[in-house]
């Protein structure tokens, strides 16, 4: 599931983590690979890069153009909490960037999907954490997944950016990157706040989507800002409202989304 939107700090990461981490407190067992030469994802599940240790990333598994190469950058997270277990990461570091030079290799858009062959088969879902575009890096996940999530803020750019998105994915992706059977599964509003604007564009984007659109939109929450910004999964009274709010997301997650 490839988590999309080619407008940046629409809430794509957050939206993809804390997914993960709901679903896994489904009994699911959740990969989340980091796609993002931000790496993001990474520092929200608590993985920090050691230059002394040359950790494995999922740049390296691209560039071997491997089948399984992912299998040595695959890893544990680093939160406390009784369903981390549940959850494995495929870090990100800025080094991702360099793949980029490879978009004009026969077959690079590819490259995501032979390194994850056999890699995910025992996890019932596999998140991509995107970057904000449909540039290469984004084009080997779409060529990987099975379907996409967008996410998009009730603003008049993002959700424009989750149009573009949206028809790239439907009218492109199925034959400039051979696979068919992709589709969006599902729209996510992201960080809702109270306002007759946000309101007026959250409607609009369920004019536009239609069922795509998952319930419930989630609400801007400083106390989430604060949990990711400090690797912290969401566990502690102080994080109650955003958790109900992800944990209700992962419910219309799992009814859209085909049962592995």
């Amino acid at each position: 599931m490839a988590f999309v939107n080619n407008k940046g700090g629409v809430g794509k990461t957050t939206t993809a983590v804390r997914l993960a981490e709901a679903l896994a407190k489904e009994s699911k067992r959740v990969l989340v690979v980091d796609m993002d030469p931000q790496g993001n994802a990474s520092s929200m599940l608590g993985w920090v890069w050691d230059p002394a240790q040359q950790q494995p990333t999922i740049s390296h598994a691209i560039q071997a153009a491997a089948d399984g190469a992912a299998r040595t950058v695959v890893q544990p997270i680093d939160w406390d909490a009784p369903y981390a277990e549940r959850i494995a990461l495929a870090p990100a570091t800025l080094d991702l960037e360099s793949r980029m030079s490879e978009a004009g290799v026969s077959g690079a858009w590819r490259r995501l999907d032979m390194a994850l062959d056999g890699v995910d088969d025992h996890f019932d879902f596999t998140l991509i954490d995107c970057q904000p575009s449909v540039f290469h890096l984004t084009q080997m996940a779409l060529a990987a997944a099975h379907d996409v999530v967008i996410v998009t803020e009730a603003d008049l750019y993002s959700v424009e950016a989750a149009k573009r998105v949206y028809e790239f994915v439907v009218q492109r992706a199925p034959k400039d990157l051979a696979n068919p059977t992709l589709s969006v599964r599902g729209i996510v509003v992201s960080a809702l706040t109270n306002t007759a604007l946000q309101a007026e564009q959250r409607d609009s984007i369920r004019e536009i989507f239609g069922d795509l659109v998952w319930e419930p939109a989630i609400k801007s929450r400083t106390t989430l800002a604060e949990a990711n910004t400090d690797a912290l999964p969401l566990v502690d009274a102080r994080v109650a409202e955003p958790r109900a709010m992800y944990e209700l997301l992962a419910q219309s997650f799992l009814k859209a989304v085909p049962a592995p």
